[in-house]
């Protein structure tokens, strides 16, 4: 990558020298921090709203207020509700409630602190810029890990669950069944690993639609916005039907027992669900595609907190009261199915599929443009191939790494079972949020000049109360899970050590030294 002096204002502040020993070079390399002066620089379009010069790792401002908290909306609201039920019930029962509220929380907690992350730091990237900045690169090179595997894992997930609702809806309007074989995958998980056993060759529609999401976000990052904004108002309407119909036949006696399975089961299940909430992360990762991103990146984040946290309780709350809790397990499509039960027709659940197949269309595309924008920061540091941060001229969009990502985005899938990239999806977002958490606590103390267009409130507290949330879920997630996410940052340090300390702009801008230098 080029790195001329007019586009690094600022690493010339930074105190580096090269150490004379290993050990001391390789601690230096973990935690030398990136100033945000140079990442504010970086993500500067030098006083245009058109964005950078063809290729030259700059992207254009062009996401409103409204767009960006729909795209909030779009990446949170449609994982947790139109699938997870089925998973979580059986775990929780009606307490699943709870669950939804101990995750949202969490949630919130967060949220705050992103608001003021955002506000300081308005750059692509998201948590991963601000842990750079905070804890320094090889924290950074972690979470940027995790964030992948988040992003990526949940897309993935996602997408699965969109050919269970695009199934339903084909038979429900033409009578026809799609084949095992292409509807499932050919690896199950269990307590101890991943292995054959699956019921089909592969999950052809998620594949498809992954790259039909790719597709549209190479289109340009207004177009991706308006896209999203329609099909999000598409998902409210048609929750909004769910839970007028489902209320009418709400019956309170299908919430006993509430907690079958104790404190526990509703720990399990909060811990599980945290991953639907991956939407805030995902508002923050368009910073710098973002009209006043200082005002607009906080706001959007506490509007769609508030969006998606009523609608979370309200359809959990209705479905709960309309069917029996016995039922959601292994229930596909569920909600269509509730509305086809409690109404004996099929219009409703016609609807709900559909509404269903458009609003997971839109949590696909969100999720997956936050995974490219994040390897896209991560690359223009140095710390990933160069083609991952190209832009295309004409869309102003990173088109290489948009279909690298989507490549790998399908064949997980098309071959892995949703129900563990459900709980490693969670896992990544409670590393994201609790170095955010942090990153706030830190630069409140190391950088209390620097302009804030929102202040945690409560402050040590809160970040704090953010920080113990996110460690307790993580806890509460299960031991297959933790051993996976662990191989996934061996594989990450593994990177690091050989492509990224080597390649960091932080590395090539150290002076040259003796040993004997001071």
């Amino acid at each position: 990558m080029d790195v001329r002096p007019d586009h690094r204002p600022d690493l010339h502040r930074l105190d580096l020298h090269r150490p004379a020993h290993h050990h001391h070079r390789l601690a230096h390399r973990l935690t030398r921090r990136k100033p945000v002066e140079t990442l504010l620089a970086d993500s500067s379009d030098h006083g245009g709203n058109r964005g950078g010069n063809q290729g030259d790792g700059r992207l254009g401002r062009s996401i409103t207020l409204f767009q960006l908290t729909l795209f909030g909306v779009g990446a949170t609201i449609g994982t947790g509700i139109f699938f997870v039920l089925s998973e979580e019930v059986p775990v929780a029962g009606p307490a699943v409630l709870v669950a939804f509220l101990i995750a949202g929380l969490a949630a919130g907690l967060t949220a705050m602190c992103y608001a003021e992350m955002s506000s300081m730091i308005p750059v692509s990237g998201s948590s991963y810029s601000y842990a750079y900045a905070t804890l320094g690169e090889g924290a950074a090179f972690f979470v940027a890990a995790s964030l992948a595997l988040e992003y990526g894992v949940s897309a993935a997930a996602v997408a699965i669950g969109w050919s269970e609702y695009l199934r339903n809806l084909l038979f429900n309007v033409t009578g026809l069944s799609l084949p095992e074989w292409m509807l499932s995958a050919p690896l199950v998980a269990d307590a101890t690993g991943v292995h054959p056993g699956g019921r089909g060759l592969m999950n052809l529609p998620a594949a498809i639609l992954v790259f039909l999401c790719a597709l549209l976000l190479a289109r340009g990052a207004r177009e991706s916005a308006r896209a999203n904004a329609i099909m999000v108002m598409v998902k409210l309407g048609v929750l909004a039907l769910f839970i007028a119909l489902a209320a009418t036949v709400f019956h309170s006696g299908n919430l006993a027992p509430f907690a079958p399975h104790g404190f526990a089961g509703v720990s399990m299940a909060a811990g599980a669900i945290f991953f639907t909430f991956v939407g805030l992360d995902a508002i923050s990762t368009a910073g710098e595609e973002v009209e006043n991103p200082r005002r607009n990146l906080p706001l959007a984040i506490v509007l769609a907190l508030a969006v998606v946290t009523c609608f979370y309780v309200l359809v959990t709350l209705t479905a709960l009261g309309a069917q029996d809790q016995t039922r959601f397990a292994g229930q596909e499509a569920g909600l269509a199915v509730i509305l086809q039960t409690i109404t004996g027709a099929t219009w409703p659940a016609v609807i709900l599929s559909a509404g269903a197949v458009v609003s997971v269309f839109s949590v696909t595309l969100i999720v997956l443009y936050g995974q490219t924008r994040i390897l896209f920061a991560v690359s223009r540091d140095g710390l990933l191939p160069p083609i991952f941060h190209r832009v295309n001229p004409q869309t102003m969009t990173p088109t290489a790494n948009t279909f690298i990502v989507a490549a790998l985005v399908a064949l997980a899938a098309a071959l892995l079972p949703a129900d563990m990239l459900w709980h490693l999806t969670s896992m990544g977002t409670l590393v994201a949020f609790t170095v955010v958490s942090a990153g706030v606590i830190l630069l409140r103390y190391r950088r209390p000049d620097m302009p804030r267009g929102f202040h945690v409130p409560f402050f040590p507290y809160l970040p704090i109360l953010s920080i113990l949330c996110c460690l307790y879920l993580i806890a509460n997630l299960s031991a297959i899970v933790l051993m996976l996410t662990l191989a996934w940052g061996v594989v990450a340090a593994i990177f690091y050590f050989t492509y990224s300390a080597r390649h960091s702009l932080l590395e090539r801008a150290l002076p040259e030294r003796s040993p004997d230098t001071p």
